[in-house]
């Protein structure tokens, strides 16, 4: 639970505002949708407990729509011609009233909820007796499990204009909502909003950022607001005065938007969702607002101070930091045991432990990290590594005096999330060594177990955090050297390992350059909000599944660039040297079945099967341990389970077997089946949304050009038949195609690469393994003698190629 939420504990008795943009959609209809979700969510607090107080509005632009169209199925041609005068407001929120409250009343019975309705007006709340009455009567409803809908009667509303006058004891269903919650003693308001909260400015500017906890002394110059609703009579601004003056009166308030189907609910679970208002919050320090990005602006200002140091000076730091990880050693090694006791008493994967202990060797399929003396001597290595930045690419000579250069140059600040793969920061280490990017490196660690369940739309993490060890020396090593700063997110497992290596790093960072050079991050909360820095953060590059990499994707603005999808395929020919295609098949499966270049599928000919040379790879693989599921053809002629998908990856001792006729049958199901979107799903959602002939000849279209406009992972072919082996390689559009080789070499490392920060199945930027060149971008820099254009006649073009200089 987020820590500022955590008064959320002790809610009973709550208010929740719903306004007209979340009742109603833009054309002023109402949304059923969001109505629905809404009273769900509703039925569930009230069955678990709490009291709901509910204030909507949307009568007024409900009766608006329903009077629009009354009128004009009531007038004639001529009348259609004549200037139409708007409609009265309170006509509109009589028609309007009846029919929301004949909606709730439906929506809830069909939930068995019992819901009332409460008509108020601001002279209401000048009489004492009324407020005494109305607190007994919302009591009493509340004892029997009603939940009172309340609404201002703008109908009889004595104002002359109830929507735009501002006078009175309240003015709005915001400041209604508020005035009951203190009436009614709630314990916690909600307003629900068509936004996710209050945003520095206009949501819909790119700049405006959402503020987590509102701080009065802090926000209330900062704010920017936009335009008002575009329904009601509000906007952020009424829910925003509305909230401070509840919050500072003692009422917590939290808007958030009303179109999630399960917001109102996270509130209540102390989830980090929305806006909160508290008259505390100016005493917390507020770790999600500004821990974050505080730490990122520091490492920002310490790695400048690091580049402005020569190689070699960075150079000795590491060289410090491998000895003060030496001389420290059996206090680190103090530390870590007591976080494998730890996490051994606590019942955790037998994988996860083996990562937590600085032991050589290896565990299953587990890489276990190495000792001390590895990871200073790693540092070490890195230290007289060649950088690549600043390497001029292309020189050209536009004109007498005029010299044109191409240089390599960072991409900036990248934030790489990682699930739990033990090898994963070695390489990424390895990689961002050779870069000095003028940048900070944020450094995620997700840990992947079965029960995880990855929430980044929400920006809810709910599974563990693990940062295995030798990453926090390695990164922290490769940072130095490249000239970033560097966030590192550790998990609670390795809490005591992670703060002794920081601890020890740090002290040898000397003083002109500032410790802060590497923050550790301890707070998970951070997670959301480090995604969320798209002014900050250049490029996020995922590293686990595709569910990671999918999700990570869908809940952030920053570019991201991972494999997301890819289902690697081998294809074993009828022409294939069959010794080959079995160590060739058990390695790309075997050999780390959790990788995301392991093979998932092997693809046979169809001759195979008659000459018994199927069976012997069958029993190869089974032989490892291999569980097998066919295809349709497969799973009939093997007696095999039949999957459930070609869209599979295992990661894990399973794989998909089925029989293709040729190498072009093989080529076709690699194109439908090695990315998630598949041409029998487009087309049948197609078909659902447009029953029009061109839809069909674009579904057409598709059918053949889908593969060219996506890339799978890394497929393979055996066979010793060059001109079958042609065809495969030229026509199969993945990411990485091999002849006789394994699906396990698509790696940076094996590439040559030096190491890799991912295997990018995206066409933009960088394609396959991504090592350093993938981290790099360019720049021009332009050198000359006073040269104007003057409409290009002060200049004469040459254009001449010069050889590169160093």
């Amino acid at each position: 639970m987020d820590p500022t939420r955590a008064f959320v504990k002790n809610v009973k008795r709550l208010v929740v505002k719903v306004g007209t943009a979340v009742v109603t959609r833009s054309e002023g209809r109402l949304a059923l949708g969001r109505l629905g979700a809404l009273c769900e969510q509703l039925k569930e607090l009230n069955s678990q407990g709490y009291e709901i107080i509910l204030v909507t509005s949307g009568a007024v632009g409900l009766g608006r729509q329903r009077l629009r169209y009354r009128k004009l199925v009531n007038s004639s041609l001529a009348d259609l011609q004549r200037p139409q005068n708007e409609l009265d407001g309170k006509a509109c929120a009589a028609v309007g009233q009846s029919s929301l409250m004949a909606l709730y009343d439906t929506l809830f019975s069909q939930l068995d909820v019992t819901s009332s309705q409460l008509l108020v007006t601001d002279s209401d709340f000048r009489d004492k007796e009324f407020r005494k009455q109305l607190c007994e009567t919302v009591k009493s409803l509340l004892a029997l499990r009603v939940i009172p809908i309340f609404n201002e009667n703008d109908a009889v509303s004595t104002r002359r204009a109830p929507y735009e006058d501002s006078s009175g004891i309240f003015w709005d269903n915001d400041s209604l909502s508020g005035l009951l919650a203190l009436e009614l003693k709630a314990d916690l308001l909600i307003l629900l909003s068509d936004v996710e909260g209050l945003y520095s400015g206009p949501p819909s500017d790119p700049k405006s950022k959402l503020i987590h906890t509102y701080v009065r002394a802090k926000h209330q110059g900062e704010i920017t607001f936009g335009d008002k609703s575009r329904l009601g009579r509000g906007g952020m601004t009424a829910k925003v005065n509305a909230a401070v003056c509840a919050a500072y009166a003692g009422i917590p308030v939290i808007i958030t938007s009303g179109y999630g189907t399960d917001n109102i609910i996270k509130v209540l679970e102390g989830k980090h969702v929305g806006t909160l208002f508290h008259k505390d919050a100016h005493l917390w320090i507020l770790n999600k607002e500004v821990g974050a990005r505080q730490m990122a602006v520091a490492a920002r200002e310490c790695s400048r101070r690091l580049q402005r140091l020569q190689s070699q000076d960075r150079r000795k730091i590491l060289l410090d930091i491998a000895d003060a990880l030496e001389a420290n050693e059996s206090l680190i090694k103090v530390e870590n045991e007591a976080d494998v006791a730890a996490a051994q008493e606590a019942g955790y994967e037998k994988a996860l432990v083996s990562r937590l202990s600085l032991k050589p060797g290896k565990a299953s399929t587990y890489h276990c990290p190495p000792q001390i003396s590895g990871l200073a001597k790693s540092i070490r290595v890195l230290a007289d590594m060649e950088e690549p930045i600043g390497r001029i690419l292309r020189r050209t000579e536009l004109a007498d005096g005029l010299i044109l250069e191409k240089t390599s140059c960072p991409l900036g600040v990248l934030l790489i999330v990682f699930e739990s793969r033990p090898d994963a920061l070695v390489q990424i280490s390895e990689l961002i060594c050779q870069l000095r990017h003028h940048c900070v490196l944020v450094r995620l660690n997700v840990c992947k177990t079965s029960s995880v369940n990855y929430d980044y739309v929400n920006c809810a993490m709910v599974c563990v955090l693990v940062l295995a060890l030798d990453e926090i020396s390695e990164i922290a090593s490769l940072a130095i050297r490249s000239g970033n700063g560097l966030l590192l997110k550790g998990g609670k497992e390795a809490r005591r390992s992670n703060a002794i290596l920081h601890k020890v790093i740090t002290s040898a960072i000397p003083n002109t350059v500032g410790e802060k050079l590497i923050g550790l991050v301890t707070s998970r909360e951070e997670i959301p909000d480090l995604l969320k820095l798209d002014d900050v953060i250049d490029l996020v590059i995922p590293r686990g599944s595709n569910k990671l990499v999918s999700e990570i994707k869908n809940s952030t603005k920053i570019p991201v660039l991972g494999h997301a999808d890819g289902i690697c395929h081998v294809y074993v020919d009828k022409s294939a040297d069959m010794d080959m295609a079995k160590n060739i098949v058990l390695d790309a499966k075997i050999d780390y079945p959790a990788a995301c270049n392991a093979m998932e599928t092997v693809l046979v000919h169809k001759d195979l099967t008659s000459n018994g040379k199927l069976n012997e790879l069958i029993v190869e693989l089974q032989g490892e341990g291999v569980k097998l599921f066919g295809g349709p053809r497969a799973s009939n002629l093997l007696n095999i389970p039949e999957t459930h998908s070609f869209h599979h990856e295992y990661n894990s001792l399973a794989c998909t077997i089925e029989i293709v006729d040729d190498v072009y049958a093989a080529v076709d199901h690699i194109h439908q089946h090695g990315r998630h979107v598949e041409i029998s799903l487009i087309s049948f959602y197609f078909s659902l949304v447009c029953i029009f002939l061109v839809i069909k000849f674009v579904l057409l279209l598709l059918k053949y050009f889908y593969p060219f406009l996506c890339s799978a992972h890394t497929d393979c072919i055996v066979t010793e038949n060059h001109e079958v082996a042609k065809i495969f390689l030229r026509q199969v559009d993945s990411a990485a195609v091999f002849h006789n080789a394994s699906t396990r070499f698509c790696d940076g490392a094996r590439f040559g690469l030096g190491a890799e920060v991912g295997i990018s199945t995206s066409r933009i930027h960088a394609r396959g393994p991504v090592g350093v060149e993938g981290l790099l971008t360019t720049r021009w820099i332009l050198r000359g003698s006073g040269q104007v254009v003057d409409n290009d006649g002060g200049v004469i073009y040459t254009h001449k190629d010069l050889p590169l200089q160093s």
